[in-house]
């Protein structure tokens, strides 16, 4: 009996909540508008450059030539490298983000500068291919500064880089396109956008008008009426997400590596989020004009910012990197790109997932204590 009173309080309040969203049009272009007018301007007139990008080096030959080569790329400032053990290692390294390229020196180094046909293989993370671009000059620059080395010390420089020359290969962004990089994070721009700043205006518009009130004197509780604020919004983020994908492979041909369920998942996870967000912000603030500007403080400014969405957040202070894992969107964004680009990383997905949901939870319980039952 009490789950059939639920359902039917719920089913209700949805349906309220329904029809005062069509109502609402200008809450409708902005939802469902704004995420079209973001897909053309991020996609087709954005790019960025980015410095200072962790290299995997693998010396299958350690001899003292082999070492020389490469001794460049720890005197750069754009560079850091990383030594690791075996490809295999190197590898795992760059599906996980943590390096941004892999120069692999071969095991017949030294009998190839021998014949002054040395080659050393570079292979580039493409998922941001600004980044890979700026890397091969980078390291290109790196290997070079041996050259002057050996002119300095009388010894002379082969032909190539150095003696050595680069055989390059890119990772996940074959074709070297900004676009794959940019369209693949307007999937976190548009879930916060719909969520927080839309749901923002929720309960505070309901506070000003004095309806909130008229339900308190219902057998409505609070639990339902926060479930049936977020229920038409979940498919308005549903139907962006859709929007999204599509954009993304038809429109700008990014390719989608990963699973779809996936995509879906961690996509509904932080658009709850979004969602629980703008309402706790709404219930605080009980005024729709301060909401909206909490709303966007809080929420759209850091996931533009803070989320590895324009800056490398390996590179950052330590400080901003602290702040920047408390963001939501940063745990979103990493995974989302990787399922765009590099495939499906189940581990990753998971706990992806886990941390969206354990933000859920919180911000569910917050958002309860704001429209429970009491008049201040």
């Amino acid at each position: 009996m009490r789950d059939s009173a639920f359902r039917i309080r719920l089913v209700a309040l949805v349906r309220k909540e329904t029809r005062q969203m069509l109502r609402d049009r200008s809450n409708l272009l902005v939802g469902l508008l704004l995420p079209v007018a973001l897909i053309l301007l991020f996609g087709y007139g954005l790019s960025f450059d980015v410095k200072n990008a962790p290299v995997a080096l693998v010396m299958d030959n350690n001899s003292a030539a082999a070492r020389e080569a490469v001794s460049g790329i720890g005197g750069s400032r754009y560079l850091v490298p990383v030594r690791v053990g075996s490809m295999a290692q190197a590898d795992a390294l760059l599906r996980a983000g943590k390096v941004d390229a892999i120069v692999r020196v071969p095991i017949d180094f030294a009998e190839q500068q021998a014949r002054g046909k040395a080659q050393v293989q570079l292979i580039l993370n493409g998922i941001d291919s600004t980044t890979a671009t700026s890397l091969e000059a980078y390291i290109n620059g790196a290997l070079g500064t041996v050259t002057l080395r050996r002119i300095d010390r009388g010894t002379g420089g082969a032909t190539g880089v150095g003696g050595v020359s680069l055989v390059q290969r890119i990772w996940f962004n074959e074709a070297g396109i900004s676009t794959w990089y940019l369209v693949p994070g307007l999937v976190v721009l548009i879930m916060t956008l719909v969520g927080a700043f839309l749901t923002s205006l929720l309960i505070a518009r309901e506070w000003e008008r004095g309806t909130l009130e008229a339900l308190f004197v219902t057998p409505v509780r609070p639990l339902e009426l926060v479930l049936a604020k977020i229920v038409p919004y979940l498919a308005i983020g549903l139907i962006d997400l859709v929007m999204c994908v599509v954009a993304a492979r038809l429109l700008f041909e990014v390719p989608i590596r990963g699973s779809l369920l996936a995509i879906l998942l961690t996509s509904m996870a932080y658009l709850l989020v979004s969602l629980l967000m703008g309402l706790f912000i709404s219930g605080t603030t009980r005024n729709q004009f301060a909401a909206s500007q909490m709303a966007l403080l809080a929420s759209f400014m850091p996931a533009l910012m803070l989320s590895g969405f324009v800056f490398d957040l390996r590179n950052v202070p330590l400080a901003v990197k602290i702040a920047s894992q408390i963001v939501p969107a940063t745990h979103f964004m990493g995974v989302i790109k990787t399922l765009f680009l590099a495939g499906t990383d189940w581990g990753m997905v998971l706990r992806g997932c886990a941390i969206l949901l354990g933000y859920a939870v919180v911000l569910l319980a917050l958002t309860w204590r704001t429209v429970r039952k009491r008049l201040d």
